[in-house]
């Protein structure tokens, strides 16, 4: 059983949020907040330069143009790396210095059939993908290279959405069904008052909830007549994002690749931490039948072998070389290789991770414990903090209200005021995630007076 309270001393502080050792003071945040606003500012002030100085026939001009007019090396090697998130897919393609040499991005539609429902095309996520890689590949020719050069991709993903297949046909059998949905709600009450269920987040880290695949599985088991069928037929595949992506990419059911890394799959809840292996003592508390139900190998995030390569396309035979779910994707780019290294992001929702080391630490306050990465044989784990919604709370700002037409205006709209004036704005759109886990909560504008106006609503949004 992974410890509760053997935390590494560097880790301790994250996870004594409600003690007595905050993570910093007001003061100290405010302090990192400024140098971060600084950085942005030379960053943007650089970038400002170039566009300028690109027009000048002077020295600046021929520095400027040597940023985009670096020599091509027809022996270089390269590798691509898909991106397949939430609202949009990209491919980019690096250099061995790791800087981007090309890269194209697709929007896909989000579907919302009914209120705290959220899905997506399985198809259209494939094609997407591919699609990236056509167009990325495009620009990277046109400047003089050779898809040959491409030596391998990896794939990073949006982690609990599921998805489930024929494993005859390949054929989905439903829309994914995406992280952010709340329609099991119902059935993780269920689950919540079943005797064993306390026992649960020491195994596999996770709180039940909607978040992890588990219960949008047993959803779709319950709800949507050919999934029921498949499964009693022995022929129903689930996996989330980075298993579908890799059996469409290889050829689907001819070569049934069926994989999936072990930081996406400690996020279905049916995977044991320590093992890293499937628990039946977990996939017999959500009452699955492991003859019915087809569920991918747990593998390693990088492996030369076990992704198979594409089969079809502009790099078709380019090897799959590995993978990871999007958060710990973000936490080895910003190299958190380290025992208190953390990383956190901004995208459609907000993920804390702090890596503590080689063996998991299970949260007495509302964190996530979670595969960071495994790698060359020994898995690193990470404690995660999960908000749903942060991006996606202004896209819903400018979507529903038509307070803006661009979501980059909110920052200068929001500084023509001091403060939120009282007004608070809980995005609380798929529930509350981290600590709270409270999956019945719903979104909420308190405190806005007569004389609020649309301003304090976005300040709140950002604050």
């Amino acid at each position: 059983m992974a410890p509760q309270d053997e935390i590494p001393s560097d880790c301790k502080a994250v996870d004594d949020i409600s003690g007595s050792q905050p993570v910093a003071s007001l003061s100290q945040i405010l302090d990192i907040l400024s140098s971060i606003q600084k950085n942005q500012q030379k960053i943007e002030e650089r970038l400002d330069w170039l566009e300028q100085a690109k027009g000048s026939t002077g020295l600046e001009g021929r520095q400027a143009k040597g940023w985009e007019q670096q020599p091509v090396d027809k022996n270089a090697e390269f590798i691509g790396a898909i991106d397949q998130g939430t609202t949009s897919t990209r491919f980019l393609i690096f250099n061995k210095e790791g800087l981007p040499v090309a890269s194209h991005q697709i929007e896909f539609e989000q579907i919302y059939p009914n209120p705290g429902w959220h899905e997506h095309d399985p198809l259209e996520l494939v094609s997407s993908v591919t699609g990236c890689m056509e167009e990325a590949v495009k620009t990277f020719t046109a400047k003089g290279y050779n898809a040959r050069q491409i030596k391998a991709v990896g794939i990073t993903n949006q982690r609990e959405t599921t998805v489930v297949w024929h494993v005859e046909t390949g054929e989905p059998l439903y829309n994914a069904i995406v992280w952010t949905d709340t329609r099991s709600s119902a059935i993780v009450r269920e689950l919540k008052a079943r005797p064993e269920a306390d026992q649960l987040t020491a195994k596999c880290g996770l709180p039940l909830s909607t978040y992890p695949s588990c219960s949008k599985l047993l959803w779709m088991l319950e709800n949507v007549p050919k999934v029921h069928a498949a499964y009693n037929e022995g022929q129903l595949a689930f996996g989330t994002v980075d298993t579908w992506l890799a059996y469409k990419l290889n050829g689907g059911a001819s070569k049934n690749v069926f994989v999936s890394d072990a930081t996406n799959a400690s996020r279905t809840m049916f995977m044991n931490l320590n093992t890293l292996d499937y628990d039946d003592s977990l996939i017999d508390f959500f009452r699955l039948d492991r003859n019915k139900l087809h569920m991918p190998k747990i593998v390693p995030s990088s492996d030369p072998e076990a992704y198979g390569s594409l089969s079809s396309g502009v790099l078709a035979g380019t090897p799959i070389a590995g993978c990871l779910g999007d958060q710990s994707a973000a936490l080895v780019g910003q190299k958190g290789f380290e025992p208190g290294r953390a990383k956190n992001t901004y995208g459609t929702g907000c993920f804390l991770l702090y890596n503590v080391g080689e063996k998991p630490v299970i949260s007495r306050h509302g964190l996530l414990a979670t595969v960071a990465y495994y790698f060359k044989g020994k898995p690193v784990y990470a404690l995660e903090g999960s908000i749903a919604v942060a991006g996606s709370g202004i896209k819903f700002l400018m979507n529903n209200f038509n307070f803006f037409e661009s979501s980059s205006e909110v920052s200068k709209l929001a500084e023509t005021v001091e403060d939120n004036g009282g007004a608070v704005f809980v995005t609380a759109f798929s529930g509350l995630f981290a600590p709270y886990w409270i999956d019945d909560v719903r979104g909420t504008i308190r405190k806005f007076r007569l004389l609020s106006t649309s301003t304090l609503l976005w300040f709140s949004d950002l604050s």
